[in-house]
């Protein structure tokens, strides 16, 4: 059985109900680890409260703070302070000049794009091949998918495809989430992967976007946010008595 995780749950944090109904929800689908966006103001007595809610169905709970920089100084600003809080950073890139720094930057996790205007989605050749110079995969939300009609979910897959294309030749690895901020809008992994499909996701693709593409980016960060790390692969094996 795949390890299936959902890295973009977006459930009212200030409201534990909320939280716990998402995450059931989630851990009912079979999602064994779960991103919940947090604020970047976070105490840890609250992300300790949201990781006790996702132990109590089974469920890994990942850090995850979304950024939505106006600038490239303040994604930079911010990237310098939380990097090493959150176990997953990613950027909603409102401008090129956003995606293309987000794209190079090692310390950017997910690249995201506007769902609902198409003039905003910057995924382009050039941007794909800064991301695959780096760690930056690109993260597509599903959700959405099951709330736009008409004219903007056609729009919607036919950015999708063409962006999808781009991405699998440049090696860029993609990631997709629910998006969800309503356990209403929460589907299996697997009725998500064959929406995929629709802009042009073989199943095997879109079931690697939803286990082994997000798992790595988790276990690559928690690697680095472990006391052991010392720098990119030198860690301390074992530690002296004096």
């Amino acid at each position: 059985m795949k390890f299936y995780v959902d890295l973009h749950l977006c459930p009212q944090t200030s409201n534990l109900s909320h939280v716990s109904s998402m995450v059931e929800k989630a851990a009912a689908f079979g999602y064994k680890a779960a991103g919940i966006t947090i604020s970047s103001k976070a105490t840890t007595e609250e992300t300790q409260k949201l990781k006790e809610s996702c132990s109590s169905f089974g469920v890994d709970f990942i850090t995850r703070v979304d950024l939505a920089p106006k600038s490239v100084g303040e994604m930079l600003k911010n990237l310098r302070s939380l990097r090493r809080k959150a176990e997953v950073i990613a950027v909603e890139c409102f401008s090129k000049q956003v995606a293309r720094q987000a794209a190079k930057d090692r310390r950017v996790d997910l690249i995201r794009f506007s769902l609902v205007n198409p003039k905003s989605r910057f995924f382009d050749v050039a941007e794909a091949e800064l991301a695959s110079g780096s760690t930056a995969s690109l993260e597509i939300d599903m959700a959405p998918l099951l709330t736009l009609q008409g004219f903007r979910r056609a729009g919607l897959l036919s950015s999708l495809r063409r962006e999808v294309q781009i991405a699998n030749k440049a090696h860029v690895p993609i990631v997709l989430s629910s998006g969800a901020d309503e356990p209403i809008l929460l589907r299996a992994a697997d009725d998500y992967c064959s929406l995929a499909y629709l802009f042009g996701m073989e199943r095997y693709e879109a079931r690697k976007a939803f286990s082994e593409n997000p798992k790595a980016i988790v276990e690559r960060n928690r690697r680095k946010l472990s006391p052991d790390f010392v720098a990119p692969r030198v860690y301390v094996v074992r530690r002296g008595k004096s």
